[in-house]
């Protein structure tokens, strides 16, 4: 009795993990990430401070094979990112250097490394950690 309530706990043990896993990582509509370029709106919770980014705001540009083009407020970017059903990986890669004032680039690029999931809902892009809200964005116009 006791070593078949030992194989049920593990059983169970793993299937909580299996099931965790996938849950954030569901199927993801790839052609609805790359339709248009996604303007930013909310980062880390919080509207977006115009004074942070002194040179527009920043979007992104998922294309074909994994490119990623993009501005942080006040730098261009290209570089890449991977999908796997829903898991996000971004890697801003090359970037323009132009002196910015505030903190918005920084911040922006930070949560840029946070990101390792992601949902679209019509227009809007939500980039997640898990099931923590990073980046918010519309369809840019």
């Amino acid at each position: 009795m006791k070593k078949q309530l030992i194989h049920f706990a593990i059983a169970s043990l793993l299937l909580v993990l299996v099931s965790s896993c996938g849950s954030t990582c569901k199927m993801a509509n790839k052609k609805a990430l790359s339709s248009n370029p996604w303007e930013l709106k909310t980062i880390k919770g919080s509207s977006l401070d115009a004074k942070e980014f002194v040179t527009g705001t920043p979007f992104l540009l998922f294309q074909n094979k994994g490119k990623l083009l993009g501005s942080t407020g006040c730098n261009n970017m290209s570089g890449n990112f991977t999908l796997k059903k829903a898991c996000l990986q971004l890697e801003p890669g090359a970037i323009t250097r132009m002196a910015c004032q505030g903190n918005g680039e920084a911040i922006f690029l930070d949560a840029m490394k946070q990101v390792k999931n992601m949902k679209v809902d019509a227009d809007k892009l939500t980039l997640l950690d898990g099931n923590k809200e990073v980046m918010t964005f519309v369809a840019k116009k």
